[in-house]
Formats: C-alpha cells, structure tokens, sequence
C-alpha cells in the first residue's frame, strides 16, 4: 500500500474556517497571558473585563431598543460576543466543534456563505435571546454561531437523505442528541438560559441555508410544489 509523503499531516481546512477559528485562539491567548500574570498589571479580572466589553446584554438591548438609541458599541457586541468565550475550557470545545462543523459546511457552502450562516445565526441568536423579558444573564461565546453550523450541517444532511428512501427527519439526530444532552447536564448540575440562544441560532442557520446554498432554492421550491 503506497503512502502520499506529499500529503499534509493534518487535513486542510477551508481558509474562512480558520479566519473565524483564529480570533477565537487569538483571544484566548491574550486573556491567558493577562490572567498569568506576565504582562504586569490587569491580570486580575481579566476575563470579566473582556465580557464587560464584548459580551451582549439583553438589558442594554432592551434600552436601546426602547428609546431608538442605537450605539456604535452596543451594535457591535452583537458581532463580537462569539469571539470572546467564559473559561479556557469553553473556548477549546468553540473552537474543536467550529473546525469540525466548518470543515464539512466550508467544503459544500462558499466562503461567504459560511460567514454568513456563522454571522447570522450569532446575530439573530442574540436578538431572540435579549427579546425575551426575563432573561438578564449576558451572551457570549461562540456556541451561538456554532449551533448555525449545526443548522447547515443539518441541512446537509436533510438534502442527501432526500430520495433515497430514508427518513429525513434522521438529519436532526444530532441536534436532537446535543438538546438533550443540554437537558440531562440542566437537570443534573444547573444552566443558564444560554441554550435559547444556541437553538435560535440552529434554527438560523439551517433555514438561512436554503439561500446562501446555490441547491437551495431549488429544493425549496420543488417542496412547496409537492405540498
């Protein structure tokens, strides 16, 4: 059996998947340094000074939204809250599930069109997680954005299952896994709301995929014919 020695260690992995990847990695890097205590001054808090500034607040929304101010800062929160995650641990698993996910959507969805899946369902997320009266804990992390891959992942799926005489519905067997998964580690150790956000983001991102995927319409519109 013939081995490529050519053949790169790792497989390579679209370029637009490392440009989300790398902010993250970046991020942490920096907070990781500030935490240790080598660059001087502002190690303590480090983190929460982090969140302060990029993390979305579903209080700050609704003010905005209340008086139709809308501020440069606040704005951008809803863009940048992926970037900046709660522990070290989170980010690593942001990060594994986003070059995982990113990988297999980045091969079959153009650049922008992943951009526009992460983006939007991150973005989208944080306007249905902040609509919501009683919720107060801030967003962030890139889970969110990642559910929108999810969501693409999904709808991967669901197109391939499609006339070959399986059930579609198999596609939603992993979001369906990550939910309850939720559900069993809520009911077991406690949670925050945030899971409202990733499942607005899942949905997101798999009906923002009939547009951005040129096969899109097209199945869209031959389904509305059936019914």
């Amino acid at each position: 059996m013939k081995t490529d020695t050519n053949a790169p260690p790792l497989n390579p992995l679209p370029w637009v998947v490392w440009a989300l990847a790398l902010p993250i990695i970046a991020m942490e890097a920096v907070l990781a340094l500030r935490e240790s205590g080598l660059t001087g001054a502002g190690a303590i808090g480090a983190r929460l000074d982090a969140l302060q500034r990029f993390a979305v607040s579903p209080e700050l929304m609704r003010w905005m939204y209340e008086n139709g101010v809308w501020p440069l800062d606040g704005l951008m929160r809803l863009v940048t809250y992926p970037f900046v995650q709660g522990s070290t641990t989170q980010a690593v698993f942001v990060v594994v599930i986003l070059l995982a996910l990113g990988k297999t959507v980045g091969e079959q969805f153009r650049w922008w069109a992943v951009l526009a899946v992460f983006f939007t369902s991150s973005v989208v997320a944080a306007l249905g997680f902040c609509a919501l009266p009683f919720i107060q804990a801030p967003l962030y992390g890139g889970y969110p954005g990642n559910y929108g891959l999810i969501g693409a992942f999904t709808w991967l799926m669901w197109t391939r299952l499609q006339g070959t005489g399986s059930t579609q519905y198999r596609a939603f067997s992993m979001i369906g896994f990550l939910m309850g998964a939720q559900l069993l580690f809520a009911l077991a150790f406690g949670t925050g709301p945030w899971w409202i956000a990733e499942l607005i983001g899942f949905a997101t991102g798999f009906a923002l995929s009939f547009a951005v995927n040129p096969r899109g319409w097209a199945l869209l519109m031959a389904r509305l014919r059936q019914r």
